[in-house]
């Protein structure tokens, strides 16, 4: 994986608007317990080959990044994004590292679902 660049994967997120997509949303520990400082604070969220049309992809703020999907009714949207990639499968992975390197947050797009 590669570091975000804005400009790249605006287009990669273009590349799957207006299409039945699956998504692949994580998040770990470690993408709310660094709001808390030292307290103990334990979140995460999982979701897996949800299918999906977003009409909007965007790429937003500086980095860490936030990446948003605006569906008919409403948004997905990932915060702390820093890097990303276009995988041999065609998939679209993007994922949020905290400071010591640890995945905090996942978002993946495919048009095929994703094993389990």
């Amino acid at each position: 994986m590669k570091e975000v660049e804005v400009k790249e994967l605006q287009e990669l997120l273009n590349s799957f608007a207006n299409k039945d997509v699956y998504i692949h949303l994580e998040t770990t520990n470690g993408a709310y317990a660094t709001h808390f400082n030292e307290n103990v604070f334990n979140a995460g969220a999982f979701i897996r080959n949800a299918r999906i049309r977003y009409e909007l992809g965007k790429v937003v703020g500086d980095a860490p990044h936030r990446v948003g999907l605006k569906m008919e009714h409403g948004w997905v949207y990932a915060q702390g994004i820093t890097h990303f990639e276009l995988d041999e499968r065609g998939r679209l992975l993007m994922a949020g590292l905290d400071y010591t390197g640890k995945l905090a947050i996942a978002l993946e797009i495919s048009e095929t679902p994703f094993s389990y």
